[in-house]
């Protein structure tokens, strides 16, 4: 079984950085395709980002160009980096570990809000 905690969420002006952080225990991580979603508030939640566990990666439309995910099979951790946010990445964003399209387990989340 494998637990998920998220990190490194927080308020950050338009224009702006952060990097989430997700920390999975408890398992082989390696094996693991490793996906980003977020959720906003009345929305439904979807998917940001994915990694499998070959490395191949997937964006959502909206944030190509400006979100980049990584992992680390070394430190047992996927990183989201967004650069440019803007107001409508405001969400709580959630970490998954999945096998293809069976998630296995979620983190609680991390909330991210673009404000001025």
């Amino acid at each position: 079984q494998v637990q998920i905690v998220e990190s490194g969420g927080g308020l950050v002006q338009p224009g702006g950085s952060l990097r989430l952080s997700c920390a999975a225990s408890g398992s082989i991580f390696s094996i693991y395709d490793m996906n980003w979603y977020r959720q906003a508030r009345g929305k439904q939640r979807e998917l940001v980002a994915g990694i499998t566990s070959a490395g191949s990666t997937n964006y959502v439309d909206s944030v190509k160009g400006r979100f980049t995910i990584s992992r680390d099979n070394d430190k047992n951790t996927v990183y989201l980096q967004m650069n440019s946010l803007k107001p409508e990445d405001t969400a709580v964003y959630y970490c998954n570990a999945a096998v293809g399209p069976l998630p296995v387990a979620w983190g609680q989340g991390t909330q991210v809000t673009v404000s001025s």
